[in-house]
């Protein structure tokens, strides 16, 4: 792979991680304690945990062209997701007692249901209610995707340089260097975001622009320190 293909894909899969990461439903400490809409941690490390996930699937679809890679991650990103906020669900509403309610619209965008009836006063909702959660298995899709794409690129250049041979040396490195590149896409967006969101319906959503071009920037730079690690040009 030639290096300039090698940053578009890189750079491609970094926007697509960094708008990914404003899809995730967040709510940090305070979710922890059910007093916050979404999964009580923090955002870069829940949405580097779904980037980990989808890794792992993109690398077992190695060998195969780039779309069938990055929906391999996405895949993988997305069933991540989609545990973690159908588990955290379970544990806020048979082990705390709240039913999942958001605070940042007053009706459901899917359900239509009124969400200040069944928020508890004095918080800023709890749970993870329908659209957080189709907003979460959509920024799992779009931050697996991206990380396949990474990978993608990352493997092929390494696969085409002269100085590795060993297929296996090829895959580990492609991992390492997207996991590096998932990272930090995710610490861009997360201080875009800067704390918790709720998802899609979240009015600091609006500044998925802004992370999006700042990770593209960031992949760039990113883009050519890694046609220096696999080889140079």
């Amino acid at each position: 792979m030639d290096p300039i293909s090698l940053i578009l894909f890189i750079a491609i899969g970094g926007i697509m991680i960094g708008a990914g990461v404003h899809f995730i439903p967040v709510g940090g400490a305070p979710a922890a304690m059910a007093t916050a809409t979404g999964v009580g941690t923090g955002t870069a490390m829940l949405a580097a945990g779904a980037g980990l996930t989808g890794l792992i699937t993109a690398a077992t679809m190695t060998g195969e062209p780039f779309y069938i890679v990055g929906i391999g991650g996405a895949i993988g990103a997305m069933i991540m997701m989609g545990i973690t906020m159908l588990i955290a669900n379970f544990i806020y509403i048979f082990g705390v007692g709240i039913v999942p309610a958001a605070s940042k619209v007053n009706v459901d965008w899917i359900t239509k249901r009124n969400q200040e009836a069944y928020k508890t006063p004095g918080t800023e909702g709890h749970g993870v209610p329908l659209t957080s959660f189709v907003s979460g298995l959509i920024g799992g899709f779009f931050g697996g995707f991206g990380g396949g794409l990474v990978y993608y690129g990352i493997y092929q250049a390494v696969q085409d340089s002269t100085f590795i041979s060993d297929p296996a040396v090829s895959v580990g490195l492609a991992a390492i260097l997207g996991v590096g590149v998932f990272f930090i896409n995710s610490v861009i967006a997360s201080y875009n975001i800067g704390g918790t969101i709720e998802g899609m319906h979240d009015p600091k959503f609006k500044r998925i622009g802004t992370g999006a071009l700042a990770c593209g920037i960031a992949s760039v730079v990113l883009g050519i320190f890694c046609i220096i690690l696999t080889g140079g040009i």
